[in-house]
């Protein structure tokens, strides 16, 4: 009698998992397509390498999905729902196996695009600051007259390094590996690592990570090779074995896992808090399908003409002179990042003071052309230069906001 019960239950969770799926399927393809494999990767693991924990993980999980879902329902956040979605398909997983792995919870960040947004919101400053770094090392052997952001000049030459040179997109290979390799020892000693040793494992990744994109930089300088090529790639390709792969499986040898198996615990999910969460997802998904007003040109500083500007779409107004071009947007992520994806080089990026308040300032490069372009976020006359802040201030106090970018000619 209970145990049919229990398959009743299994099954009428899969059907309200499948019924979400089927709800959300725009926001579900959307997130599969930018990291299907990353994903597919880490819910095979999270299968595989699942197991029986006496911890209670429900109810972090369920504040979790809740907080997720809360931004997701102010703002419409369509990643952090998609996020969600698997959060509670992990929550029923260990609600009824009394399973959970760790390693395969933080892939799933690792693969989503919250930690994109993360990683292209720090690939400016951690790509200046590795360049200094390079320039302090090699200052002192090669005649290297100068720096500039990511400009080097040597012999009166210019060397640039443009984004895709970083190897930084080997950053969640990287952790991939890591975790592969986690699992595989895990299996191998019959024990379990615990949360804290998984967590130091990764932060060595990353700044083993770090050490390889330095090491990485220095030899593309050497080489006098920035463009992409077979050498190229080969660089960068021998860097991520020699600086990240190698020390990894040599640290792997003090890592140890230590917690032994314990059986499984047989775990029955509370229903009343799962019940109250999956309403809470299906109340979301349905707001975050209705169109939002962003308001973006409602008080705007008369000096912008939007009479001459147009719409690029439903969240871009854009106004192109022959003085400059200028676009306001609602505060998504930087604006770098549509710069660098349109083939702009990103030489410098730095807060500076204009006309008493703080803004950014940018140095970039196209075509052997030097552009220089200014931008902030703006709630009401007041102007910001924190993508956090003003999030919260739109989270919690319902305002407008938006995304100034003026850009012109060096």
């Amino acid at each position: 009698m209970i145990i049919s019960f229990l398959h009743t239950k299994k099954a009428i969770a899969v059907f309200v998992l499948a019924c979400l799926l089927a709800v959300n399927y725009p926001i579900v393809a959307a997130g599969l397509d930018n990291n299907f494999f990353g994903i597919l990767f880490s819910i095979a693991l999270f299968l595989i390498a699942g197991r029986p924990t006496s911890l209670k993980l429900s109810y972090p999980l369920l504040v979790l999905i809740l907080g997720l879902e809360f931004i997701s329902f102010r703002l419409h956040t369509k990643t952090l729902h998609f996020q969600a979605l698997l959060l509670l398909a992990c929550l029923l997983y260990y609600g009824f196996t009394g399973k959970f792995s760790f390693i395969a919870f933080i892939c799933l960040f690792l693969f989503s695009s919250i930690f994109d947004q993360l990683f292209n919101y720090l690939t400016v400053e951690i790509k200046q600051g590795l360049c200094y770094s390079v320039f302090v090392t090699l200052r002192n052997f090669i005649p290297i007259n100068k720096i500039e952001g990511v400009n080097f000049y040597i012999n009166n030459s210019k060397i640039s390094i443009d984004t895709a040179c970083m190897g930084l997109s080997m950053f969640k290979t990287g952790l991939l590996s890591g975790a592969f390799l986690l699992t595989l020892e895990e299996r191998k000693q019959q024990k379990y690592y615990s949360i804290l040793q998984i967590l130091l494992f990764c932060c060595l990744l990353v700044l083993l990570n770090i050490i390889s994109n330095y090491f990485r930089i220095i030899t593309l300088i050497l080489f006098k090779c920035t463009e992409e090529n077979f050498l190229h790639h080969t660089i960068g390709i021998l860097c991520f074995v020699f600086y990240q792969i190698i020390p990894m499986l040599f640290l792997i040898r003090f890592f140890k896992p230590k917690i032994n198996k314990i059986s499984s615990i047989a775990f029955y999910p509370k229903l009343i808090p799962v019940i109250t969460i999956i309403a809470i997802i299906f109340i979301t998904s349905f707001e975050i399908k209705k169109e939002q007003n962003h308001s973006i040109l409602e008080n705007l500083n008369p000096k912008y003409n939007v009479q001459k500007g147009s719409w690029v779409n439903k969240e871009v107004f854009k106004i192109a002179t022959p003085e400059e071009l200028v676009y306001i947007k609602t505060p998504i992520h930087k604006p770098l990042i549509c710069w660098t994806g349109n083939g702009y080089k990103i030489v410098e990026s730095r807060k500076i003071t204009k006309n008493k308040e703080e803004i950014w300032f940018v140095k970039m490069e196209k075509n052997n052309i030097e552009y220089y372009s200014y931008w902030w976020y703006e709630c009401g006359n007041k102007k910001y230069t924190s993508l956090v802040e003003v999030l919260l201030i739109k989270l919690f106090y319902n305002k407008s906001v938006r995304l100034i970018n003026e850009t012109s000619r060096a």
